[in-house]
């Protein structure tokens, strides 16, 4: 049996609602803002656990939303690169300040940027939402930040060669 959309929004809310959580909506990532990202991360593991009936959905769902849970500034002494394989740890720091996490939901977290992060994720639910956040990541680079690049260039060479418009 199916869980409804709602299940998903209940299994979220103290996360959504939280005020820290909140700044993510402020946080530019891949095109879009990190809070949709990882919304969208959630929203996708939430349907494939619930398409194979697994029994852990709330806790691997709510692990997913936490994967990217901080803020620039929480990472302004690293460089793009560096950020990369320490914002998990961050991420997993902001998350054990405002939820409690079982070891799996730590793993999710932790781990979910292997192999950037050279650590192996220990659960299926870490290679899941490992596997799920590289192909949303994809595809919001493709949808969103490839397409704000092309228009910069397209406004760019119009300035150039002066079109007319």
């Amino acid at each position: 049996m199916k869980k409804s959309t709602g299940d998903f929004s209940s299994i979220i809310e103290d996360i959504t609602n939280n005020s820290k959580f909140n700044k993510l909506k402020r946080e530019l990532h891949h095109g879009i803002t990190r809070y949709d990202h990882s919304y969208r991360v959630a929203k996708w593991t939430y349907n494939i656990c619930d398409l194979f009936n697994m029994k852990n959905t709330e806790s691997i769902t709510r692990a997913a939303l936490l994967h990217d849970f901080y803020v620039d500034s929480d990472l302004s002494d690293y460089n793009s690169y560096e950020k990369l394989g320490e914002h998990p740890n961050m991420a997993l720091t902001n998350s054990l300040k405002y939820f409690e996490l079982d070891n799996i939901q730590q793993d999710i977290i932790k781990k979910h940027m292997f192999p950037r992060t050279t650590e192996l994720p220990k659960y299926k639910e870490s290679w899941l939402v490992s596997g799920v956040d590289k192909v949303v990541s994809t595809y919001e680079m493709l949808r969103f930040k490839t397409s704000l690049y092309a228009g910069i260039y397209l406004l760019f060479i119009f300035e150039v060669i002066r079109l007319p418009r």
